[in-house]
């Protein structure tokens, strides 16, 4: 019985807080993603972003991101380019920043 309880409060020990991401090109979607990540990731993607134009491209946000992603989160960036999507995305669909018209994209702060 105690081994049982044991493997029951590991397991929610091992439960990772999330946050709700949004996405602007689906609206009416909402998903539940790990918290810490994100977070590390908005940090940086916010912190690379200039806040009047020209903006970065995506390419551009991508590269420099890494420069600001703790490494116990992003391990010799693991994963960063989808996370570094999934941020803009999201602060997209908040109105946090602003996709500029033109080509190739540009994003800024708003």
């Amino acid at each position: 019985m105690r081994r049982r309880r044991d493997l029951v409060m590991n397991a929610a020990l091992k439960k990772t807080k999330t946050t709700n991401v949004l996405n602007v090109n689906h609206p009416d979607k909402v998903s539940a993603l790990d918290a810490e990540k994100y977070a590390a990731m908005k940090r940086a993607f916010l912190r690379v972003l200039p806040k009047t134009g020209p903006g970065l491209t995506a390419e551009q946000i991508r590269k420099r991101v890494l420069d600001y992603l703790p490494s116990d989160v992003f391990p010799g960036g693991a994963r960063a380019s989808w996370w570094t999507k999934t941020v803009q995305l999201d602060l997209e669909a908040r109105g946090t920043v602003v996709r500029e018209k033109c080509t190739p994209l540009r994003w800024r702060k708003r």
